[in-house]
């Protein structure tokens, strides 16, 4: 589902569960009956790849960088990056919708962008098209991109079966952590991939699955302040009112984790 459809489902009832953080994030600051109760990918592995010219990110002052979406993840978090390397995405970077993966690497080609922000494997097709990686968000902070959200109404009605829920998707991180080649397997048959690309997925993300479920802090409040931005709003945004940890606490506790 594009987010704002699943978001607009979620609110309406018209699914149970949601995954992805920055429009509910949004949303709830803006009042929307909806909670995040645990996370799953504290830190989301877009990667900054640019033309072999470039070495470093400071170099990219005055370029332009190619985007799929104005204010999509991929914009939002190579801005981060940007502001990391203490470039200004505002006055030093300029944004240019680019269109989809193959358009972007193909104004790369042409020279009319200088990098573009990309998940895997596209950062392992990037590269074999003769690109290189200039940072790793996954290396530099807590941003994060996924997690299981429910509507305030579920967490009431149902908080047993958010718990299981919950403790099913750290099984499942547990899994991709520790199961290399099972995961290498799984992407391959789910994802329609072959085995090198799954391997360069794998090797690419693996590092971004936590295993205990918990919701950083610091990345909650990153994404708070960017939400605060894009609605204008200045007042302080408490994390009660974009999470309720109260069944994730149960749910680790049961399983042992401290």
């Amino acid at each position: 589902m594009l987010p704002t459809v699943g978001l607009a489902a979620l609110v309406s009832g018209g699914i149970d569960y949601w995954n992805s953080f920055g429009n509910t994030v949004a949303a709830a600051i803006q009042g929307a009956p909806i909670k995040v109760v645990a996370c799953y990918v504290p830190r989301v592995p877009f990667a900054l790849i640019a033309r072999p010219e470039f070495k470093s990110v400071q170099e990219l002052k005055g370029k332009t960088i190619g985007v799929n979406a104005f204010g999509g993840a991929a914009e939002t978090v190579a801005r981060l990056i940007l502001k990391h390397f203490d470039v200004d995405p505002d006055k030093e970077i300029k944004f240019l919708l680019a269109g989809g993966i193959d358009a972007r690497f193909a104004s790369m080609k042409q020279g009319l962008t200088a990098a573009t922000v990309v998940p895997p494997p596209l950062d392992f097709l990037g590269k074999k098209l003769g690109f290189v990686v200039l940072a790793r968000a996954q290396e530099l902070f807590s941003y994060p991109g996924g997690g299981f959200i429910a509507s305030i109404k579920k967490i009431k009605e149902r908080p047993d079966e958010i718990k299981r829920a919950i403790k099913a998707g750290i099984k499942a991180n547990r899994y991709i952590r520790q199961n290399r080649e099972g995961t290498i397997q799984f992407y391959g048959e789910w994802m329609k991939m072959d085995k090198e690309m799954a391997i360069a997925t794998y090797e690419s993300a693996w590092k971004i699955y936590n295993d205990d479920g918990r919701v950083p802090e610091d990345g909650l409040r990153l994404i708070i302040e960017e939400a605060k931005k894009t609605a204008k709003i200045s007042r302080e945004v408490a994390l009660s009112e974009v999470e309720d940890l109260s069944i994730l606490r149960e749910a680790q506790r049961e399983m042992g984790i401290k």
